[in-house]
């Protein structure tokens, strides 16, 4: 005697929610993406900023490279140090938050009770479900909760110091070396319009390749970059030019 078989048969079956149900979120990106977008930006913006100026000011193809070069080492110290400075200062906040918090949640368990219940009615719960859910997360993790929809803090957005200056230093560095090794290559005679022509582009492949990292509109993004970079180099190189010329 055969097996029966199932009914109905797999390929009728029909596909739960939950599996064909699929999102896929970039906010867990924020914070290494907004520092590598940042240092990458300013490694490329300032270092080809810093060869048009001293080049427009008349020096020699070896200074133009050695100034650039040196221009990277403290351009990455120097975006490594202040991501790791400021982003220590939001962390210390938060930190500070959550410990006032956690104070209030000893002190008061029902008022912060209550005041959990407020947030969730004014997000559009009715108050019976709003008080219920309250009372459940606080009995499980109350100040996570607090943290959460009291602060707006969570895992995703946790201030990371040591890992926004890593990511600033290290996008820093590979966005100045683009147009140090433009120096490097191009002849000097030649050296301001490979520099600059070259620099616009990478700009333009930066905002074009964070804007589809962050899910943003790329064109958008690159002409953001491209536009924000060339009046800075044309800024330096001019500062340049004037002050080659006076001296």
């Amino acid at each position: 005697m055969a097996a029966a078989s199932s009914w109905p048969p797999a390929a009728a079956r029909p596909v739960s929610t939950r599996a064909r149900h699929r999102e896929r979120h970039r906010n867990d990106r924020i914070g290494w993406l907004r520092a590598a977008v940042l240092g990458a930006n300013d490694g490329i913006v300032s270092t080809a900023s810093l060869v048009l100026g001293v080049a427009s000011a008349g020096a020699d193809h070896r200074s133009v490279l050695l100034t650039s070069a040196a221009g990277l080492v403290a351009g990455a110290l120097s975006m490594a140090a202040g991501e790791y400075v400021s982003v220590h200062s939001q962390s210390d906040t938060e930190a500070a938050d959550l410990a006032r918090e956690r104070a209030e949640l000893t002190r008061d368990p029902a008022g912060e009770q209550r005041e959990l219940a407020d947030i969730y009615t004014a997000r559009g719960l009715a108050r019976p479900l709003a008080e219920q859910v309250a009372a459940s997360l606080m009995a499980t993790d109350a100040l996570g909760a607090h943290a959460r929809d009291e602060l707006g803090l969570s895992e995703v957005t946790a201030a990371r110091p040591t890992q926004a200056a890593l990511s600033s230093a290290a996008s820093f560095s590979i966005g100045a070396a683009l147009p140090i090794a433009v120096v490097a290559l191009a002849a000097p005679t030649q050296l301001t319009l490979w520099v600059s022509g070259t620099s616009l582009v990478f700009l333009a492949l930066l905002g074009a390749l964070s804007a589809k990292a962050g899910g943003a509109h790329a064109g958008v993004a690159a002409w953001r970059v491209t536009s924000w970079g060339a009046f800075a180099m044309a800024a330096t190189a001019a500062a340049g030019a004037l002050f080659g010329a006076v001296v």
